[in-house]
């Protein structure tokens, strides 16, 4: 038995690429996983923000607020509508958001037209954990990784980073790229939305 056949591959050719593309097209040419998609970014994005704030997001929701002013603070935490975020960090938060609901999309049409287990989507889990830890905060995700990484001894100068934390997040969008590639490679030979999926 060859080891190699069952160890995850890398998109490392054009066809790789090619083949992620087509497949993330076809499963959101089906509106109700598109809807998943947009619906699954929303969440993503708005728990990414939402947990960089958690007392502001609590005087908006439970204080005794105009209606008006509680809408204006919860959505002045968002990218490129607020002053939170640097436009790289804005950008970078929006594409993990993006990628999160296309991953959760595609996981969810391949369990359910393949009738998989989620044992077998462990990349998108890492995917998804990763998206939580980088996209959100620099410095959040530096020090949650920190307190997991002091398990193992590693120290906090994991929080001198050349690019303040923003590796984290290209850290997700990595993930996130890897777990869809993974997902399209496993529905290869299949049919999505009637099409069949390049072998």
């Amino acid at each position: 038995m060859n080891v190699r056949s069952h160890l995850p591959t890398l998109p490392s050719s054009t066809d790789d690429w090619r083949l992620m593309g087509r497949t993330v097209r076809l499963v959101l040419s089906v509106p109700a996983y598109a809807v998943v998609a947009v619906l699954a970014a929303a969440v993503g994005l708005s728990l990414f923000v939402f947990s960089l704030n958690l007392p502001l997001v609590e005087l908006a929701v439970t204080g005794t607020l105009p209606t008006s002013a509680r809408v204006t603070i919860l959505t002045r935490l968002y990218p490129f509508v607020g002053s939170a975020f640097s436009p790289v960090q804005g950008g970078l938060l929006v594409a993990v958001a993006a990628l999160f609901g296309v991953d959760v999309a595609m996981v969810s049409y391949h369990l359910r037209k393949h009738g998989l287990s989620l044992s077998g989507g462990g990349g998108s889990a890492v995917g998804a954990v990763l998206g939580a830890l980088g996209a959100g905060c620099a410095a959040c995700g530096s020090a949650l990784l920190v307190g997991i990484l002091s398990l193992f001894g590693v120290s906090t100068s994991v929080l001198f980073l050349p690019l303040d934390g923003l590796e984290f997040a290209l850290l997700a969008l990595v993930a996130l790229l890897l777990s869809i590639h993974w997902v399209a490679d496993g529905m290869r030979g299949g049919q999505v939305a009637g099409c069949p999926v390049d072998p």
